[in-house]
């Protein structure tokens, strides 16, 4: 190979689609191709050469939906058997009212099972879940069922195996700045940018991937990079095609939402919410804890709880105003791989939470008019956990497995050494499998179904067609868990919104019920439920009301 510009070295020779090769680094190690396409089996095997134009595109004159029509379902592609396996589920989530479905990391890991923010050629599909042509025809068959397809793309960390960056290209990385999986990548090298930009560029126009969600960006050390990312991604789409942006960012940065990116997964959101459902308020709940009726007013009305406070534990403010966003700036969840994956034992909602308590959040997160974060098997009340799960060497993962028990020593539950040496091992193939959602109760199973079909179903008929142009009227506290929310939708319509998370009957004012009626938590679950009186709100509740015209004055 011969040096180019820039330090950049290159051949020309005759290969087909198919051929195996590496690069020569030095007289000693070959390596794969950092932007490989495909891999010949793992992370340190050879890559193989791909035809880009091979296949052939069924539905390519698809061009997307618009942002106010989305419901996103977040998946583990090899928990759901992978691609090939997730192209029969299409239809399920079809009848279930998904928009979108959402795969987590895909980029090659090593191993045969990872959680997927592990990854390292971040161009190249990993072999366990299939082909890159076998992950084309899943796109291509969901926009043939109206679905679009989001992936979850990792730029602000490499995972701790199979990165030959550092051996032949060190000025990738910071010499004097670390994030937490080590040296922190380097956002002020010009050939950096362009790796992630191209890499963003290539996911959406080859595979043609309908948005992306970009992870922990708070971890990137120059933010300036993500707005002239999505500006060259914004130049780069076909017009009329709505390709979708989605930020997970702590520092509550609204100027990215403002013109570039589409919505932030509403962290704020989620934790207000888990607080008042499990009462838990260690770690990150901590900034939760008090007042969380106030606090989830906040989050309805403005999208941000924190603004600019001070967050008690970071120690120091946090946020940015949001008031001036629309609603659907803002994803919300109430589960999602991080929320229930980075907890010990990977509990999900159904097992914390009391069950008239969750569907009465769950009504709520399906009919407000932020949009709805879905994760999988939580549409069928699924109680299988969802736990943190790799494929390493036996050197790293016995780091990693105690590394991970470390992190919950300051938990007061896990301060007995005997109680963390139950944490389930990453590395153990019996953690993958048990995390892959199973039906346990069949019976229970078909009415969560339901339930989730007939919200969505609302959803439809309701909300949808008046989010564009909905804003904000205001949220209050009605009681220490109770909330009463008002939006005036785009089409003039009134939504209101009072929940009651609280286990005893809340008083609530006359005028918030004048309108129609179009879902109460506890009838939807069992229609022959008690009368309604609605003066009061049974604990446990969300009505959802909509009206004609503004009872505001």
């Amino acid at each position: 190979m011969q040096r180019g510009e820039q330090g950049m070295f290159e051949v020309e020779t005759e290969c087909g689609a198919g051929t195996a090769y590496y690069y020569r680094i030095d007289e000693e190690r070959c390596v794969p191709d950092p932007a490989s396409r495909q891999q010949s089996f793992d992370v340190h095997d050879p890559s193989l050469v791909c035809d880009p134009r091979a296949f052939r595109w069924q539905h390519d004159d698809w061009n997307g939906r618009p942002w106010h029509e989305i419901v996103i379902y977040e998946l583990h592609a090899g928990c759901m058997g992978g691609f090939a396996e997730i192209c029969q589920r299409l239809p399920d989530f079809v009848e279930l009212g998904i928009t979108a479905i959402q795969l987590m990391p895909i980029a090659d890991f090593r191993g045969n099972c990872n959680w997927g923010y592990d990854g390292v050629l971040l161009f190249a599909p990993d072999a366990a879940y299939g082909t890159p042509d076998q992950l084309k025809q899943l796109i291509d068959a969901a926009h043939g069922y109206g679905l679009c397809v989001y992936l979850d793309v990792v730029y602000n960390h490499f995972g701790p195996e199979g990165n030959y960056l550092h051996l032949y290209a060190s000025d990738f990385f910071c010499t004097d700045k670390h994030s937490p999986w080590g040296a922190a990548i380097d956002f002020s090298n010009a050939q950096v940018r362009d790796f992630f930009v191209l890499n963003a560029l290539y996911w959406l126009l080859e595979y043609r991937f309908d948005g992306l969600r970009i992870d922990a960006v708070h971890q990137i050390g120059d933010p300036g990079w993500l707005d002239e990312m999505a500006l060259q991604v914004r130049n780069a789409i076909e017009p009329g095609r709505h390709v979708h942006l989605m930020l997970e960012n702590e520092h509550n940065c609204s100027a990215h939402l403002e013109n570039l990116f589409d919505a932030q997964w509403n962290d704020d959101g989620h934790n207000v919410l888990h607080v008042m459902l499990t009462g838990e308020q260690e770690g990150h709940y901590q900034d939760f804890s008090k007042a969380p009726a106030t606090r989830l007013a906040r989050c309805l009305a403005d999208g941000f709880i924190y603004q600019g406070e001070h967050s008690q534990r970071l120690g120091r403010t946090r946020g940015t105003p949001s008031a001036h966003l629309p609603p659907h700036a803002f994803i919300l969840f109430l589960q999602n791989h991080d929320q229930i994956g980075n907890r010990a034992f990977g509990e999900r909602l159904q097992t914390l939470a009391e069950a008239d308590a969750l569907r009465a959040a769950i009504t709520l997160q399906l009919l407000v008019p932020q949009i709805p974060l879905l994760f999988m098997g939580e549409e069928t009340g699924c109680r299988t956990p969802f736990l943190y799960f790799t494929d390493f060497e036996p050197e790293l993962a016995a780091a990693v497995r105690e590394g991970r028990r470390r992190e919950f020593a300051a938990l007061p539950a896990f301060t007995d050494p005997v109680v963390r040496e139950q944490i389930p091992d990453p590395n153990a193939m019996a953690t993958f499998i048990s995390s892959i959602p199973q039906i346990e109760d069949p019976e229970q199973s078909a009415c969560y179904l339901l339930f989730y079909r007939t919200l969505l179903m609302l959803r439809r008929k309701h909300i949808v067609p008046g989010m564009p142009g909905c804003h904000s009227l205001g949220a209050r506290e009605l009681g220490e868990l109770a909330v009463a929310a008002q939006w005036r939708m785009g089409n003039g319509n009134l939504l209101v919104l009072v929940t009651n998370f609280g286990q005893h009957s809340q008083a609530i004012d006359s005028f918030l019920t004048k309108g129609e009626l179009i879902a109460d938590s506890r009838q939807l679950w069992n229609p022959h439920s008690a009368e309604r009186d609605s003066n009061w709100l049974p604990g446990h509740t969300t009505r959802i009301y909509l009206q004609q015209r503004s009872l505001f004055t």
